[in-house]
């Protein structure tokens, strides 16, 4: 993998987390246990800290970034879809980012909550708990139903299972 020291601060990442060779990690990252980071996976901690919560996943083409002296958080269990962006955010614990979604500097995504794929959502908007977000800008459009959470939450044990098996059997081959 691609990890790069940034004014002398290093990349973290716990020996239960699996990060693809070509995920790119720069500066003050740490990644939590059990966390799938997928490749082209873009985590620049370049400007301020990146932090990535036990049981995540990162999915390919995804950036992470923060302005200076920022934090960008993702809580236990979220969810970060194919080539999302989260842009100094927090989101919560057990939230799925959908594909393509942008998530601004200082936005709050509240627990167990979803964004859909493609939505924006702006500059510190706070969204609250269990809800879908959906939109451009992004709105909350209705209050999720414990199944679509239930859902959303095995979708997240997948990656994380997939996190376990890639660390024990993923090897790259030349053919």
């Amino acid at each position: 993998m691609a990890l790069y020291e940034f004014s002398g601060r290093r990349p973290r990442i716990h020996p239960e987390a699996f990060v693809h060779e070509m995920a790119v990690l720069i500066g003050d990252v740490e990644i939590g246990a059990g966390c799938y980071i997928g490749p082209c996976a873009s985590l620049r901690g370049d400007f301020g800290r990146i932090e990535v919560g036990e049981g995540c996943n990162v999915q390919d083409g995804c950036v992470l970034h923060v302005a200076p002296k920022e934090v960008c958080r993702l809580l236990p269990n979220s969810h970060i879809g194919h080539a999302a962006v989260v842009h100094g955010a927090q989101i919560g614990r057990d939230v799925m980012i959908g594909m393509n979604a942008v998530i601004m500097d200082g936005a709050e995504i509240g627990e167990a909550s979803i964004v859909a794929a493609s939505a924006f959502v702006s500059t510190a908007q706070r969204i609250p708990p269990g809800v879908l977000v959906m939109g451009v800008p992004g709105r909350v459009v209705r209050a999720l139903t414990p199944e679509e959470i239930a859902a959303k939450r095995h979708g997240t044990t997948l990656y994380q299972a997939l996190a376990r098996e890639s660390l024990a059997t993923m090897k790259r081959i030349d053919v």
